[in-house]
């Protein structure tokens, strides 16, 4: 929602986040993105969630989630 715009902040080094909306349901937005102009960091927005999680976890849990997908593949063909 917009309006919690207010007492967002950027995880990673407090500053305040702009807010970028590609497809917007009301006051919702779907999907955009939160940018931080003090350290230049950008945090998705998918399905109405936000992502403020610091960039080095995303990635973290990017890699991870891609390895328990090949994991899966992996077992099913065992």
């Amino acid at each position: 929602k917009k309006d919690l715009m207010q007492i967002l902040a950027c995880p990673v080094c407090k500053g305040e986040l702009e807010l970028r909306a590609e497809s917007e349901e009301g006051d919702d937005v779907i999907i955009g993105s939160l940018h931080c102009a003090a350290c230049n960091e950008l945090y998705p927005i998918e399905e109405s969630i936000p992502n403020l999680l610091p960039p080095d976890l995303r990635q973290e849990l990017a890699r991870a989630a891609v390895q328990s997908e090949r994991q899966k593949n992996l077992s099913f063909y065992r």
